[in-house]
């Protein structure tokens, strides 16, 4: 009975969820994008044992392992799940393998007769039960006062890999079948935004707290465009996910929505709306806060080398001060970055 709460009593809500659901807290939550990740030795040595970054993502033991090692490492405030956007494609029934040093490799699906092929999106769980499995050890896992972010990619960009087979520069691809075969891509579209769904829902049901829509690629996307099939989806998403697990907060993260960012929350549905580092803070604070909690928006650059870490981070923090703000990066950490530097990080926002 070690840590339960008296008779009685209800246990405190932990800080992440706090701003979450709207609460400004001196210092903010920390935690950062891609945390768990090859800049930390412990994370290479446990992928070595693994073998494949498959299959670390589906060996529940090893996924939970280096989900957790970030915050025995820092104290973050959150852990993120480790696993891959890219494991709906693979469970609703597209071939997926990462080659060194070339990124995923994905079959495609580019005409009606593809996406036939693709299994319902009800049918994912069986695939994705290991990546559940790593939810319930991560949660048994973490230590007090922090929570666990489950995650997964937004339609619009799980779209252009699957569209693709890989990754591509300015997701062209995806864009022409778009103009040419509307009703192909519409019906791609609809198939994520289900299959999402059952995921993070299911995510939430095995012990996620919070859950997190990242859509890397929304900045490739204008005007229209990028209302209709960025953050409308990510809407919709949250919408079936506050029937389906009911006061589990969600993150969205529309990377390069620029000016699209001021109403973002209105047009996602989301408790809190994560920024990237070409978002001015004191423009957000001003333009985006206003609705809801933000998150972010350190450049990652400035945990690999250069002066200003710590001003930086302390001007973040003093732009967002006054409402709910999650402190984190604009984008991932990079395998370059300094561990030296992401405590100096950590020690810069709790002091600020």
């Amino acid at each position: 009975m070690t840590g339960a709460p008296a008779p009685g009593t209800a246990r405190p809500m932990k800080p992440l969820l706090r701003a979450l659901h709207g609460e400004a807290l001196s210092p903010p939550p920390i935690w950062l994008m891609r945390q768990a990740g090859r800049y930390l030795p412990e994370y290479r040595a446990t992928r070595e044992r693994a073998g494949g970054f498959l299959d670390l993502c589906y060996t529940p033991s090893l996924a939970a392992e280096v989900t957790l090692q970030p915050l025995r490492r820092f104290g973050f405030d959150a852990a993120i799940l480790f696993a891959d956007i890219l494991l709906v494609p693979q469970a609703l029934g597209a071939s997926l393998a990462f080659e060194a040093g070339e990124g995923p490799r994905l079959s495609t699906v580019t005409t009606a007769a593809d996406l036939a092929r693709l299994r319902a999106p009800g049918d994912v769980h069986d695939t994705l039960a290991p990546v559940y499995e790593t939810v319930r050890r991560v949660r048994e896992g973490l230590p007090p006062g922090a929570a666990l972010i489950g995650f997964a990619g937004a339609p619009w960009t799980v779209a252009t890999y699957m569209i693709a087979g890989r990754g591509t520069p300015d997701q062209a691809p995806a864009h022409r079948l778009m103009a040419e075969d509307p009703r192909t891509f519409a019906a791609l579209m609809a198939r994520l935004e289900a299959a999402t769904v059952e995921y993070l829902a299911a995510q939430a049901e095995a012990g996620a707290e919070a859950l997190k829509l990242f859509d890397s690629w929304a900045g490739s996307l204008r005007g229209d465009d990028l209302r209709q099939w960025s953050l409308a989806p990510m809407g919709r998403i949250r919408e079936a996910l506050r029937l389906r697990c009911p006061g589990v907060p969600v993150i969205a993260f529309p990377r390069g929505a620029g000016a699209s960012y001021a109403g973002a929350h209105a047009a996602t549905g989301a408790d809190c709306v994560a920024l990237d580092d070409a978002v001015a803070p004191l423009w957000a604070a001003r333009e985006v806060q206003g609705d809801g909690c933000v998150q972010g928006n350190l450049a990652p650059h400035l945990l690999v080398g250069g002066d200003g870490l710590e001003d930086a981070a302390r001007r973040v923090v003093e732009a967002f001060r006054g409402g709910p703000h999650v402190f984190n990066l604009g984008h991932g950490i990079t395998p370059d970055a300094s561990i030296a530097r992401v405590h100096r990080l950590v020690d810069a926002v709790r002091g600020a």
